[in-house]
């Protein structure tokens, strides 16, 4: 699959084959996320893989869009390290990105994936640190639910002109 049908084609998955995602994919997607720009090359995050099932299923009480995580396989946990931040404030882009990364590169390689918001949540963040044991100076950002899709949402055309504007707002 080339980049452009990849972004073309990729779709939130809320549901998932019961089937493990293997050690190498988990790996290839984590690569893929760290491959993602970030200010001064910083490289500011953690991953965190989470596939205990009752880690699993306590997530939705913390992030309550997250119910799907119940019936995944994992989900990883795209965390900002302050203690390696070199552009204070820019971390939050930098997981961005990272999340951006790890969703194409799940798609690619034949597996579904959907994009959980925790960032800037304070209930969210909170929940998932004591949860997952996160130290003070890492902040829980992006959770990526992630598995074999057991469904297939249609793509649609998202280009809208009337949202571009050329050398001002005009």
């Amino acid at each position: 699959m080339d980049t452009l049908e990849a972004l073309h084609t990729r779709r939130s998955i809320r549901k998932y084959q019961d089937r493990p995602v293997s050690e190498e994919l988990i790996r290839k997607v984590i690569a893929a996320a760290a491959m993602a720009p970030s200010a001064r090359n910083a490289q500011p995050w953690q991953f965190v893989v989470i596939d205990d099932r009752e880690l699993l299923g306590e997530i939705p009480r913390t992030c309550p869009h997250a119910s799907m995580v119940r019936h995944a396989p994992l989900a990883i946990l795209i965390c900002g390290d302050l203690d390696l931040e070199k552009s204070e404030g820019y971390w939050p882009q930098d997981c961005a990105a990272a999340a951006e990364n790890l969703l194409l590169a799940a798609h690619a390689l034949g597996l579904g994936a959907v994009w959980c918001g925790v960032y800037p949540r304070e209930p969210r963040m909170e929940g998932l640190r004591q949860l997952l044991g996160l130290p003070e100076r890492v902040i829980a950002h992006s959770l990526i639910v992630l598995g074999y899709p057991a469904e297939q949402p249609n793509s649609d055309d998202r280009y809208r002109p009337e949202r571009v504007h050329r050398n001002g707002w005009a």
